[in-house]
């Protein structure tokens, strides 16, 4: 499961560079077509680039402390359910050993 997430994290990141190249590629375009100064299609760039920034670090750290709650969760589950086990087990040990002991004879230890 937790590779699950990285994977899903690392694809975002991915996405984010395509993305990130892509305006790069229109901003250039803009620049050579005249529509916009290279001063400003930097700007511009800087600009995404740290909104990009912000998210993924929100969204990393979300993921993060729901993978934590999820993992908690799980890890509280199994405690239970070990705690039970060890619980029957106990029972079980004690009922074979209460079946082990030999029978007395009448009056005899």
């Amino acid at each position: 499961m937790f590779d699950l997430i990285k994977k899903t994290l690392l694809a975002g990141v991915g996405a984010a560079v395509v993305t990130k190249e892509k305006v790069q590629d229109a901003l250039d375009d803009y620049v050579r077509q005249g529509k916009l100064k290279a001063d400003d299609a930097r700007i511009i760039a800087e600009k995404i680039a740290e909104r990009g920034r912000r998210e993924f670090e929100e969204m990393s750290s979300q993921a993060s402390a729901k993978a934590s709650e999820l993992f908690n969760r799980h890890d509280s589950a199994v405690t239970a359910r070990l705690a039970a086990l060890e619980a029957r087990v106990t029972a079980l040990e004690i009922a074979a050993s209460a079946a082990a002991t030999p029978p007395t004879r009448n009056g005899e230890p």
